[in-house]
């Protein structure tokens, strides 16, 4: 029998690359990132296929759907990030709108050109967005309210399709501990970078949102899991970290 496909995007590294490896022992994985080394490398390893994709850029997305052909099972959307932790009153109008076209504009881009695919497969649509959705916090006005937006396009769609047999989940992380994020959100500051995680006892790892990743998509078809929410234990809310000092 032919193997459902999945599509990671976002894959180079973190959550999206865990959980391509995941995925791959049940489905055929397409990985996506702009990175291509970076995924080619990946698709190695896991036996999958490497499309190189700006989801910022319509023509790349254009050739992903094209690569994907006519059915798409489950489509991870994982490709965003954060950008500076400035507040409003300083904030770098250019990492906002960078924010905004990854986070929100391009997974709508990847969202829509794929729809056709997942109709056709009765496919899945996971949505990775972050605790940044659920409020406000000093610094990050940029973050959270491009995260609200794609919580938005989730719930939307939700609602768009329903009477169709097509699912959409959120998976919401707390803080998870990866190689890139926050040295991404800090422009390759690593002593930055390392003190969100300082004196945190088991932050989370990419592996962690990976497997509530596999596990949403393997609920049986009638049950949909329209959002669960990931932290450490030490993370009792977004404004309360346990730090051991």
């Amino acid at each position: 029998m032919t193997r459902p496909t999945a599509l990671v995007t976002g894959a180079s590294s973190g959550i999206g690359a865990a959980t391509a490896r995941l995925l791959s022992a049940d489905y055929d994985v397409v990985v996506a990132a702009r990175r291509a080394d970076r995924i080619q490398a990946l698709a190695d390893e896991i036996g999958g296929r490497a499309v190189a994709c700006d989801i910022t850029d319509a023509s790349d997305v254009a050739a992903l759907a094209d690569a994907i052909g006519d059915r798409l099972d489950l489509l991870v959307n994982n490709a965003g990030g954060a950008l500076g932790l400035e507040p409003v009153a300083e904030a770098d109008l250019d990492a906002w709108v960078a924010m905004y076209d990854k986070n929100v504009v391009g997974t709508v881009r990847v969202t829509k050109a794929l729809l056709p695919a997942l109709r056709a497969a009765e496919g899945t649509v996971v949505f990775v967005t972050s605790v940044a959705a659920d409020g406000p916090y000093e610094g990050g006005a940029g973050y959270c309210g491009a995260k609200a937006a794609e919580r938005m396009i989730a719930g939307a769609m939700r609602l768009e399709l329903v009477g169709e047999p097509v699912r959409i989940c959120e998976v919401v992380p707390g803080m998870v501990q990866t190689e890139e994020f926050s040295l991404t959100r800090f422009g390759g500051d690593a002593e930055r970078a390392a003190k969100v995680y300082a004196g945190v006892p088991g932050p989370l790892v990419a592996d962690d949102i990976a497997e509530t990743i596999a596990w949403v998509a393997s609920r049986p078809h009638h049950v949909n899991i329209d959002r669960i929410v990931v932290r450490p234990l030490a993370q009792a809310a977004q404004h309360k970290l346990y730090r051991v000092s």
